[in-house]
């Protein structure tokens, strides 16, 4: 019998959401076939079976997020005897504990409706001695399944009651007992290191206005409403943004001539095309951009305020976000530098189309030093990019539009690019951040300028 089970899948990643199962039990599966398919909050991914076999257990169901090593499906290996089923094996041994039925339910009203199950699954060697702190109240292992069906995290009355008087979410506790079963010593060091975290915070962010957000309001009160459950890259977006926003954001606004750089676009496209490409204004953008960050090193940066330090990369990856129908992505395109814009833009549209169509790494998500948001061809003419943490800017880029200019004594139509820049202010001052973005326009304007300027 082999486990397949959710597997580490990049740094910083602790869970992931099933989103769509393959197969079923008595399925006969081969090597490498596609079992699920995960999302997190950098991609959604398939995983194989590690063996030949057939599908004896699927664990899991479709909206379940679970943790890194938690059990998704057994298979029973090509030509293994036949076995009896754990879970079957389970049963046997726990039928005697139905008697306890009698025992105190959990009623309380922070959590109904509820209905009182007893996790079987959960229950291991051990699980019956009691918590020195939990001596008063029995100390059955429970779950309690809410009106969606999902199965919380295991844990005594004692110490469910302990979570809610702290005010803490049970389920965001780590369960260091047995099955993961979640223990009173378990939630005081979760909520010590809550304290610790939030002393480092303000620490760090001192003076930083932090708001004590009220409790919506009851809006059926004025008419028909629905609720929808937020998905994975949804939710994980908000908490992301959410921390960057605690960054010192100023944006400047500029805007370039790209008149000429436009004919050359149109000129290479051809040739980008046949290598793999599309040669749009991102690309072009990317690789300015890489040459900036070497005159500009303090673009490429991380700051860390818990050692008051400046973090610079001497390497250069460059992000840009990709629109798809699960929420935004932001993957990257490593050491930007060292390739040329055809390069750049077959990469480009190769990361764009596996994002899209959900094949993309998390790896390939990781590791960007400065990110370019382009809204061109969706339209608008500015707006205020959020800096992608932890980067500390980030370049945003509007829709072209041809504008009358007055050069030499006249006006001419020239096609006016809008860029928008947002940096960290505890990195970069405003007069660094205007030299920056004045740069980039001229090398827009002036193409031929990074081959004497750039790096």
């Amino acid at each position: 019998m082999s486990d397949i089970t959710l597997p580490e899948i990049g740094e910083g990643i602790d869970e992931a959401t099933i989103i769509n199962i393959f197969v079923s039990p008595g399925d006969i599966i081969k090597k490498e076939q596609s079992v699920v398919e995960i999302e997190t909050d950098k991609a959604a991914l398939e995983l194989p079976s590690p063996v030949d076999g057939t599908i004896s257990e699927i664990l899991v169901s479709n909206g379940d997020v679970i943790k890194i090593g938690a059990l998704i499906a057994k298979v029973t290996e090509e030509g293994a005897p036949a076995k009896e089923k754990p879970a079957l094996k389970e049963k046997k041994k726990e039928e005697p504990e139905t008697e306890e039925k009698a025992e105190e339910p959990v009623t309380e009203k922070e959590e109904e409706p509820v209905k009182e199950v007893k996790t079987k699954k959960e229950k291991t060697p051990g699980a019956e001695i009691p918590n020195k702190e939990e001596k008063a109240e029995p100390d059955n292992v429970i779950s309690i399944v809410k009106e969606d069906n999902k199965v919380s995290a295991p844990a005594s009355p004692s110490t469910r009651k302990l979570a809610r008087e702290l005010g803490i979410d049970i389920n965001s506790i780590p369960g260091t007992d047995p099955g993961g079963r979640i223990s009173s010593d378990d939630v005081i060091k979760y909520a010590k290191n809550l304290i610790t975290n939030f002393e480092t915070t303000a620490e760090t962010h001192r003076g930083t206005y932090q708001p004590n957000i009220p409790a919506l309001p009851d809006f059926s009160k004025w008419g028909d409403i629905e609720r929808k459950k937020m998905g994975t890259v949804r939710r994980l977006t908000a908490e992301n943004l959410t921390m960057a926003w605690t960054i010192p954001h100023v944006t400047n606004h500029d805007r370039a001539d790209i008149t000429e750089l436009d004919q050359l676009r149109k000129m290479n496209k051809q040739k980008t095309k046949d290598a793999g490409g599309n040669l749009t204004i991102t690309p072009i953008l990317i690789k300015i951009v890489s040459s900036a960050l070497k005159v500009f090193p303090e673009f490429n940066a991380s700051i860390d305020m818990e050692s008051n330090e400046i973090i610079y990369k001497k390497f250069v990856n460059i992000g840009f976000a990709v629109d798809t129908e699960r929420g935004l992505f932001v993957p990257n395109i490593q050491n930007a530098d060292k390739k040329n814009i055809i390069d750049i833009a077959v990469e480009l549209s190769d990361i764009s189309e596996r994002t899209r169509n959900k094949k993309i790494k998390p790896d390939e998500l990781k590791g960007s030093t400065f990110t370019v948001s382009n809204l061109g061809g969706i339209g608008g003419t500015y707006f205020s990019p959020i800096i992608y943490y932890p980067d500390v800017a980030i370049l945003g880029v509007s829709k072209s539009s041809f504008e009358p200019v007055y050069i030499d004594g006249k006006f001419e139509p020239r096609l006016m690019m809008p860029l928008s820049l947002s940096y960290d202010h505890r990195v970069i001052d405003g007069a660094a951040a205007a030299r920056f973005l004045t740069w980039l326009v001229k090398a827009l304007e002036e193409p031929f300028q990074i081959l004497f300027e750039g790096k």
